[in-house]
């Protein structure tokens, strides 16, 4: 779970360098893949405990 956190963090890097450069594409694409990530790892947590 931790590892999937870390790449949270660096998908919410990517996805901060795409508003930057106004990429509404990559931004959207992004929002909800981390969207999925996110509930993912909830999922996990509440799983393990």
């Amino acid at each position: 779970v931790a590892d999937f956190q870390t790449l949270l963090e660096m998908q919410r890097e990517l996805l901060d360098m795409s508003d930057d450069a106004n990429d509404e594409g990559t931004n959207s694409l992004m929002s909800d893949y981390i969207r999925a990530q996110e509930k993912l790892v909830w999922m996990y947590n509440s799983y393990l405990g």
